[in-house]
């Protein structure tokens, strides 16, 4: 497991800790605690090497006990530039998939040849800097182009974490796209029964694969260990047992979720929490500090003319159309990244 810790560093200053016998790497805000170099830490950017100090386990119950969020800028802006270990079992679809990235933009990061094996031990720069598209009191609030899903509590943003989506259409072919619209948590299940709905059974026929009317719980069981019904018709928000397919359109409409991160949110959300999906693929902010990102995504179910029209009116809405380098913005847009970068003239 690997912590980012982010309290006191200057921006984009991030150290990341391991700790022994956990599995799973999380970011985790620790901004509120008053940790600095001199009770033992140390920023990574700042040339220094993350350590931990005698209260090393005392602490780590502490964070344990935080979101799985690494929040900046109010909740506007969250991530940024991280450093990952690779452990066993890794490839670079995993590591892509875990932390809401692409393989592409890893490769391009690391300048890594994508021909050869990924090594245990061996460090990946990551950057999962992301804007937040809208806020909600409490609720929940899914970004079809972004692949990813926000829990607020409280007013404040509580969970956010990466999620695969429906399948993008094609003509003659149906129409698995996830659809939008304003939903309530319905009902909550622990090992659920997959009951296969009648259009996935026609396409199993015409794949020529054994039709299934009903899958139980187990290791086969698409929906993994929980699933969350929606008010949505035959939308579930769900583990899954391939995990390469989250922050991807491998779906039948359904909402894949990592099984770390669905036990998270399954055990947070409420029933009757109001939610939305929505698609924005092009999203605009302003850092604490006066920096101006854009975030651009690939439109993958063809609902948005021109996104360059569309990023300039979320600049414009902002009010700093001015402030902005348009050569940036050009680069944004042609990459698509999906990566909140800074535009600032």
């Amino acid at each position: 497991m690997y912590l980012t810790l982010n309290s006191w560093c200057p921006p984009k200053s991030f150290a990341i800790v391991p700790v022994p016998d956990l599995p799973v790497p999380v970011m985790i805000n620790i901004a509120i605690l008053p940790i600095c170099s001199r009770r033992g830490f140390f920023c990574k950017g700042q040339g220094e090497r993350a350590i931990i100090s005698v209260m090393k386990f005392k602490l780590i119950l502490i964070l344990l006990l935080l979101p799985a969020v690494s929040s900046a800028d109010n909740n506007s802006i969250v991530g940024g530039d991280v450093t990952y270990a690779i452990r066993k079992g890794d490839s670079l679809a995993l590591i892509a998939s875990r932390f809401g990235t692409s393989a592409r933009e890893i490769i391009r990061k690391n300048n890594i040849d994508a021909k050869k094996r990924l090594r245990k031990g061996q460090e990946l720069a990551l950057n999962t800097r992301k804007i937040v598209p809208m806020k909600l009191d409490n609720g929940v609030v899914i970004n079809i182009p972004d692949r990813t899903l926000y829990l607020f509590r409280g007013g404040k943003l509580d969970l956010y974490f990466p999620v695969g989506l429906g399948k993008a259409p094609v003509k003659g072919s149906s129409d698995w796209s996830t659809p939008t619209g304003k939903f309530v948590v319905l009902r909550k299940e622990k090992n659920p029964a997959w009951i296969v709905p009648e259009s996935i059974q026609k396409e199993m026929e015409e794949q020529g694969k054994p039709v299934k009317t009903l899958v139980p719980p187990g290791p086969d069981n698409p929906l993994g260990a929980y699933a969350v019904k929606l008010s949505v018709p035959g939308i579930l928000i769900h583990g899954t047992i391939a995990p390469t397919s989250v922050y991807s359109y491998r779906s039948h409409g359904c909402i894949r979720v990592m099984s770390e991160h669905i036990e998270q949110f399954f055990e947070k959300v409420e029933i009757n929490t109001p939610g939305e999906l929505i698609y924005k693929p092009v999203k605009a902010a302003v850092s604490d500090q006066g920096r101006i990102f854009l975030e651009v995504h690939r439109d993958i179910y063809g609902r948005i003319k021109n996104l360059r029209s569309e990023a300039l009116q979320v600049i414009s809405q902002l009010g700093v159309a001015d402030n902005v380098n348009w050569e940036k913005v050009d680069n944004v847009l042609k990459e698509k990244s999906g990566i909140a970068e800074d535009i600032t003239l």
